[in-house]
């Protein structure tokens, strides 16, 4: 009897244990499409055309905003765990240039090492105007209004 009053607790505390550590462990997200070794290896520099880019990668994650000749095959790997942010893992950009003639130009490989930092500014853009309390706001079109006219 002793014995099995003190086996519950162990056991209850294994299931705990358990729980504690399945709960941080971490959550891989794959985004994007991420071209595989041996398919860019048949991309050739000034012989293959858009339409065998798209053949044998398949249509590009993004174009260039202002030139669609540039297309972009964007992956990242992410990880999360527990309720912390989320953090990138891997990221690959292979970025597919096209000439006039919409023939392979340029063929450029990137990863998450290559990535720069964008640090966002804390500055406000002035507007113009002036700035109103909400009883202005609200009371302060209060007899503007004229009859029709």
């Amino acid at each position: 009897m002793h014995n099995k009053i003190t086996r519950i607790p162990l056991i209850m505390l294994a299931g705990l244990a358990v729980a504690y550590v399945s709960a941080c462990s971490p959550r891989i997200a794959t985004r994007g499409n991420a071209p595989e070794p041996e398919m860019l290896e048949k991309i050739s520099v000034g012989e293959l055309t858009k339409g065998d880019v798209t053949d044998i990668l398949g249509s590009p994650s993004t174009v260039a905003a202002f030139d669609e000749n540039v297309w972009l095959y964007i992956s990242r790997v992410t990880e999360t765990v527990a309720f912390f942010e989320p953090e990138t893992v891997q990221q690959k950009v292979v970025l597919i240039s096209f000439d006039a003639a919409n023939r392979v130009e340029i063929l450029s490989e990137y990863d998450l090492e290559d990535g720069k930092p964008v640090i966002p500014t804390d500055r406000v853009t002035p507007t113009a105007g002036r700035e109103m309390t909400i009883l202005q706001q609200l009371f302060g079109n209060l007899g503007r209004f004229s009859e029709g006219k």
